[in-house]
């Protein structure tokens, strides 16, 4: 793979100097291709091979050239012996690496033309819509992975780069003269709600590393940069080089998501979290306390709603233009990208995404918007420009008395969701009341300009809230109550797929213990998130954590006991200097790896030895939670992993637990939200006699503090 990657880049590299080189670098591109093609027939051969023999008979697949995980450890025996994890086998593909790559392919092809390479966009709309193809995918997997900023992020960037690509098409294929184009420009606002979106971006990433919120902050600028009111002189360079500055980031991001994320650690600097997850809600909140239910937290069916929110904000303020610029040929062409692929391309991706998530209506509201906005851009836009015959009208003037009808339908469908999408549902019916009059010639503009800045600004507030709110699992900015509730599903309680128990109830605890204790896997709460939980006493069951996890056999699960003392008592034989590290971090949210023993029998783990941790070392926890001690307590020390797929987010909520994994174990302790949304931070202390620590995983205790704790403590012991 290495060389198909070399060899893919490089030949890129030469097909782009061909452009302002002799055709020697053509004759190279034409080489390299040559070997992809010789290295995709030997792949192919080796990989069919592979699946007759169930075997890797041909050389070069199964070893890689050196192990990512190494990189930066001292010691590569040390560090296989602790169990560091290898790549992860995630059930659903990480987006990051995908969207970021994307950003920068998009991003350089738009500087290569603002800057002149090339004077006509014909060939570069392919390579973008294709490239935003790929970007809708890595959505995809955000939404699967119930990942809501990123799938709004790079739902947002595949949107802007698709419009903008079309746009540049129509520009220098269709229009073709400057000033045709530039007074065409000068009456477009589309571009000003993706300003606002990328704010939206920025305010979403503030608790998140500064790479991310560089990258978002970058992608501001490029907005600002391509906002049309900008004179055609000085457009293209501030674009350009807002390209340039962006593809620089994308790519440093790329690198840096895929190797982390191969790593399973930061191994590429991303920079520190610049504003805690507790301050940001505060900010976001003002104060307010959240009144959100108990067992009520964010579902797959609302991962996707801040990307309809933004689909919808630029098709409407795309949309908007006064009677003046009706008339304008070149507003019109240029404006049809715009609406359309905004309020009907992606908008229908939205509907299937929603579809997916088993949302009560569907993608009812949704996919009739994406026939709202494709019937405007065909009578509005497109008709002037290929001149409708007048008799057609009558037709679009039933279409929108239907549209009218199925919008009430819509709106009381809206009463049972929140303020927000009524608010929409009821401006959208005046929209499209403004539709209709258009197609009886008797349009009142001002009217028409009113509603679609309002629905717009509705549409910020929507994807800001919905992003927001899906992020932390919380009503942090309001949406406002349903108007109608759902007698029947207030009446009947849904069935939960397992048994659950309340932490506060000491019933509810000890129907916990009784089913670890005969063989069962439960989900229970921790200090830092929710985690799978399986007794000691019970092998079995830690193997069942495998399977139902989907987890790797090669990634070893840690033991959970109450308090320092309970590990005391089974006399380990660690150095003093351990133990003070140790009584120092414990109880919190700090996972310690020392050497395995006998000592590990006394403490009762007995018969599961081999089954938790790797051959050589186990690491231990000693959550900062009184349920989880007492727990402990009761059922001995318990063998303990993170209670979410292999490879996507932990969960911050016991109803993320049930709704995950609910079908697969015996039981889930609910105790509402997790304290953190992070899990444990792994400290590998097999070196510390020696005075070294490393840290294997940075969770939610920064990296920078454990060494500053473990520094103390071997000052004090000097």
């Amino acid at each position: 793979m290495p060389f198909v990657f070399g060899a893919i880049t490089l030949t890129l590299i030469f097909e782009a100097a061909a452009l302002v080189a002799n055709s020697w670098a053509l004759v190279v591109a034409g080489i390299l291709e040559l070997l992809i093609l010789i290295f995709a027939i030997y792949g192919s051969a080796a990989l069919l091979v592979k699946g007759l023999t169930q075997r890797l008979a041909l050389k070069g697949f199964g070893t890689p050239l050196f192990n990512v995980l190494l990189l930066g450890t001292p010691n590569s025996a040390s560090a296989q012996s602790i169990g560091q994890e290898k790549k992860k086998n995630t059930k659903y593909a990480e987006p990051m690496a995908l969207g970021s790559f994307c950003d920068t392919v998009s991003s350089f092809i738009f500087a290569f033309y603002c800057f002149g390479y090339v004077t006509s966009f014909a060939l570069g709309v392919a390579w973008v819509s294709i490239i935003s193809a790929a970007q809708l995918f890595a959505t995809y997997y955000a939404h699967l992975r119930q990942d809501c900023y990123h799938t709004t992020k790079f739902g947002l960037h595949a949107t802007y780069w698709l419009i903008k690509a079309w746009e540049e098409f129509v520009a220098s294929v269709l229009i073709e003269d400057a000033n045709d184009v530039s007074s065409g420009r000068e009456a477009m606002v589309g571009d000003w709600f993706f300003v606002a979106a990328a704010l939206v971006l920025c305010v979403g990433s503030l608790n998140t590393d500064c790479l991310e919120l560089s990258h978002n902050l970058l992608f501001l600028l490029l907005t600002i940069s391509s906002v049309p009111q900008i004179p055609l002189q000085g457009y293209y360079v501030f674009f350009g080089v807002a390209c340039s500055l962006f593809t620089a980031a994308s790519l440093y991001g790329t690198f840096s998501r895929l190797i982390n994320t191969i790593a399973e650690k930061s191994l590429i600097p991303v920079g520190p979290q610049l504003v805690s997850t507790d301050q940001l809600k505060r900010i976001l909140s003002c104060g307010r306390s959240d009144r959100r239910d108990p067992g009520e937290s964010p579902q797959n069916d609302q991962i996707a709603d801040a990307l309809f929110y933004i689909s919808n904000g630029v098709a409407a303020l795309s949309a908007l233009h006064a009677k003046s610029t009706s008339a304008n040929s070149s507003f019109l062409h240029l404006t049809v990208p715009w609406v359309l692929i905004s309020g009907a391309v992606i908008q229908g991706y939205v509907s299937q995404v929603q579809v997916r998530g088993g949302r009560r209506f569907g993608s009812v509201i949704p996919f009739f918007y994406v026939v709202v906005w494709a019937t405007w851009t065909w009578f509005r836009f497109a008709g002037v420009l290929i001149q409708l015959s007048p008799m057609e009208a009558p037709g679009f003037t039933a279409g929108a008395i239907a549209f009218l009808v199925i919008n009430g339908f819509l709106m009381l469908i809206a009463s049972y969701r929140n303020l927000v999408l009524l608010f929409l549902t009821t401006i959208m019916e005046v929209v499209l009341v403004c539709f209709l009059l258009s197609t009886l010639q008797k349009l009142p503009y001002e009217l028409e300009i009113a509603m679609l800045a309002i629905f717009s600004i509705i549409c910020i507030y929507g994807a800001l809230a919905s992003l927001v709110n899906c992020i932390f699992t919380q009503r942090i900015l309001p949406m406002g109550q349903a108007l109608l509730k759902d007698q029947k599903k207030q009446e009947e309680k849904p069935q939960s797929p397992c048994p659950v128990a309340e932490s506060r109830l000491t019933s509810g605890l000890l129907r916990i213990t009784k089913l670890l204790d005969e063989g069962g896997v439960c989900g229970i709460p921790t200090d830092t998130v929710y985690a799978l939980a399986a007794s000691c006493k019970n092998p079995q069951a830690i193997e069942k954590i495998y399977n139902i996890k989907d987890r790797p056999a090669e990634k070893p699960i840690c033991i959970c006991i109450s308090s320092v003392e309970q590990l005391s008592a089974a006399k380990p034989p660690f150095s003093p200097l351990l133990w003070e590290f140790m009584k120092n971090v414990y109880p919190g949210g700090i996972s310690c790896i020392v050497r395995k023993g006998d000592w590990l029998y006394r403490l009762g783990v007995g018969a599961a030895y081999d089954r938790v941790g790797t051959k050589d070392s186990i690491m231990i926890r000693v959550p900062d939670h009184t349920v989880t001690a007492h727990l402990c307590d009761l059922t001995g020390p318990l063998a303990i992993t993170s209670a979410n797929p292999s490879g996507e987010p932990d969960s911050t909520h016991h109803s993320m637990v049930l709704s995950r994994l609910g079908h697969k174990i015996q039981g889930v302790l609910c105790d509402g939200d997790s304290k953190e949304v992070v899990a444990s931070t792994v400290v590998n202390c097999l070196k510390i006699d020696e005075g070294t620590i490393g840290i294997v995983r940075e969770g939610c205790v920064p990296a920078v503090r454990v060494q500053q704790i473990f520094e103390r403590v071997k000052s004090q012991m000097l």
